[in-house]
C-alpha cells in the first residue's frame, strides 16, 4: 500500500536504499537532502521541489515525477529513462547532471537553466520546445532527437548532426553554428 505525504518539508536527510520505495509525495519539499543511495522504486513525486540535493547515482525505476522542480542539485550519472513516463514534468536550474540519461522520454518544454549537461543522453528524446538556457552541452548526445523549437542560443559546447536530428525552427548563436558543422569538417572563424 503506498504512503502519501502532502505539502511537507524535509531538510538535512540522507535517505537510505528503499526509504521512499512506494510512498507519494505531493507539494513537498526537499532542502539538502542526499538520495544518492536510494533505488526507488515506485516513487511518485507531484508538484515537489527539490533545492541544494544531491542524487548522484541514484537509482530511479519506475518513478514519477510530475511538475517537479530541481535547483542547484547534483544529479550526475542518473537514468531518468526508467521514469513512469505518465505526466512526466521536470524542470532544471542551476543543477549538474553529467553523464545522465534522458533516453527516448518525452521532454516538451522542458528547461535546463544554467545547468551543466556534459554527455548527457538526450538520444531519442522528444525535446519540442524545450529550452538551454546558458548550459553546457560539452558531448551531449541527440542522435535521433526531435528537438524543433528548442532554444539553444545561449547554450555552449554543443555538437549536433542536422542530419541526426529533427531541428525545425530550433534556435542557435551564430558563434554556436561551428557545432552544428564539425561532422562537415568545416573551419568557422
Amino acid at each position: 500500500m503506498t504512503e502519501y505525504f502532502f505539502d511537507q518539508h524535509y531538510h538535512n536527510i540522507r535517505y537510505g536504499q528503499e526509504t521512499l520505495n512506494l510512498k507519494e509525495f505531493e507539494s513537498c519539499t526537499f532542502t539538502n537532502c542526499n538520495f544518492s543511495d536510494c533505488n526507488l522504486i515506485g516513487v511518485t513525486f507531484i508538484d515537489c521541489q527539490f533545492n541544494h540535493c544531491v542524487f548522484n547515482t541514484a537509482k530511479i525505476n519506475h518513478t514519477a515525477f510530475r511538475t517537479t522542480y530541481f535547483n542547484n542539485c547534483q544529479i550526475k550519472e542518473v537514468n531518468f529513462a526508467m521514469s513512469d513516463k505518465l505526466i512526466f514534468e521536470i524542470h532544471f536550474d542551476h543543477c549538474s547532471l553529467d553523464f545522465s540519461k534522458f533516453y527516448a522520454l518525452k521532454l516538451k518544454g522542458i528547461t535546463f537553466n544554467n545547468s551543466s549537461l556534459i554527455a548527457v543522453d538526450f538520444m531519442a528524446a522528444d525535446l519540442t520546445g524545450a529550452q538551454f538556457y546558458n548550459c553546457d552541452l560539452y558531448r551531449a548526445e541527440f542522435e535521433k532527437a526531435i528537438a524543433n523549437k528548442v532554444d539553444f542560443s545561449t547554450s555552449r559546447n554543443y555538437t549536433i548532426d542536422p542530419t541526426k536530428t529533427k531541428l525545425k525552427k530550433a534556435q542557435f548563436a551564430l558563434e554556436g553554428v561551428k557545432g552544428l558543422l564539425y561532422k562537415h569538417e568545416i573551419i568557422v572563424k
